[in-house]
C-alpha cells in the first residue's frame, strides 16, 4: 500500500493518459464546429441534406481508406454495434445539420449537448461530478430560454441529435473495445455513407450544387466528421465515459465561437455568462478528476455502461 501523497507510475500514466484524452478533446470540439459552422456557408445552395450528404461521403471514404477494414473477419458481436454506430452517425449529423439551419448553430449544438450531458450524470461516480453537470445543465436551460420566434420543431430536431449523440458516445466505446485500431469506426463511417448516396443524389438534383458549396460541404466532412470521429476513438479508451460526457460540454462554447468568427452570429450577456457556467464546470471537473469521494464508494474508473 502506498504512503499518503505518494503517486504510483501507474497513477502517473493513467494521469498522462487523461490529460492527453483531454487534448484530443479539444482539438476535436474545434474542429467539428468550424466544419459545422462553413457546412452552414452551403445551406443556401444545396440545403443541410445536401451537405449532410457530401459530410458523409468524404467522411466515410477517407475513413474507409485509412481503417481498411476486414469486413469478413467482424463477427456478430462486432458487427451489430458497428451497425447501430452506422445509424446513429447518420441521423445525428441529419438532425443537426436540419436544426442549426432553423435556429442556428450555438443554440442547435448547446442542446445537442444534453446528449453528453445525460450521459455524464447517468454515470457519474463522484459528488463533484454530478454538481458539474447540473451547472453545466442550468447553464444549457438558460440558452434556450423561450423566445417570441422560438422554432420548436428545430429545437425538436436538436433534441433527436442529442439523443443520438449519447448513443454515439456508449457505442464509439464499445466498438473502440471490440474492433482493433479503426476498423469498426470506418466500416461505421463507410456505411452511413452508402446509407446517403441516394437521399444526397436526390437532394443534390432538387439543389444544384456550386463548386463552392460543394466544396464548404466536403471540408466539413473532414472537420466535423473525420477528425473528431478518430480523436473520440482515442480520447474514449483513455478517459472514463462519464468524464468524456462532461467535457464535451465544451461544444456550445466552440459552437458560439465559431457562429460569432464564421457566420457572425453574436451572443447577449445571458448566453455569454450561461457558456462561461459551462467552462468553470468543466474545468472544476478536469481539475478534480482524481480527487474527491464517489457517489458508489468504489475506487477505480468508472462503468461506461455500454
Amino acid at each position: 500500500m502506498d504512503a499518503p501523497g505518494m503517486t504510483t507510475s501507474t497513477d502517473t500514466g493513467q494521469g498522462a493518459d487523461r490529460w492527453r484524452g483531454m487534448a484530443v478533446m479539444l482539438t476535436g470540439g474545434a474542429s467539428n464546429q468550424v466544419g459545422a459552422a462553413t457546412a452552414a456557408l452551403a445551406f443556401p445552395v444545396i440545403g443541410p441534406v445536401g451537405v449532410v450528404a457530401i459530410r458523409q461521403w468524404v467522411a466515410g471514404t477517407v475513413l474507409m481508406l485509412v481503417g481498411r477494414p476486414r469486413l469478413r473477419a467482424f463477427t456478430w458481436r462486432q458487427w451489430w454495434p458497428v451497425l447501430a454506430m452506422a445509424v446513429v452517425f447518420g441521423s445525428m449529423n441529419l438532425t443537426l445539420y436540419l436544426a442549426v439551419d432553423r435556429i442556428g448553430l450555438g443554440l442547435a449544438v448547446t442542446l445537442e449537448f444534453l446528449g453528453p450531458l445525460a450521459v455524464a450524470l447517468a454515470a457519474t461516480r463522484r459528488w463533484t461530478d454530478l454538481a458539474c453537470a447540473l451547472v453545466a445543465g442550468g447553464a444549457v436551460a438558460v440558452l434556450m430560454r423561450p423566445q417570441p420566434s422560438t422554432d420548436y420543431t428545430g429545437i425538436a430536431l436538436a433534441l433527436v441529435a442529442a439523443a443520438c449523440w449519447a448513443a454515439y458516445i456508449l457505442l464509439n466505446r464499445t466498438v473502440g473495445r471490440r474492433l482493433p485500431g479503426i476498423e469498426g469506426s470506418a466500416t461505421a463511417a463507410g456505411i452511413s455513407a452508402l446509407v446517403f448516396v441516394p437521399v444526397g443524389i436526390t437532394a443534390l438534383y432538387l439543389h444544384p450544387p456550386t463548386p463552392v458549396a460543394v466544396l464548404c460541404a466536403a471540408v466539413a466532412g473532414v472537420l466535423s466528421s473525420m477528425v473528431p470521429f478518430l480523436g473520440d476513438l482515442y480520447a474514449l479508451r483513455r478517459v472514463p465515459a462519464r468524464f468524456f460526457g462532461l467535457f464535451m460540454s465544451v461544444h456550445p462554447v466552440m459552437a458560439a465561437l465559431a457562429g460569432w468568427l464564421v457566420l457572425g452570429q453574436a451572443l447577449d450577456g445571458w448566453e455569454g455568462a450561461a457558456i462561461l457556467a459551462i467552462v468553470a464546470a468543466n474545468a472544476v471537473s478536469a481539475g478534480t478528476v482524481s480527487r474527491g469521494p464517489r457517489l458508489e464508494g468504489t475506487p477505480g474508473r468508472a462503468r461506461s455502461g455500454a
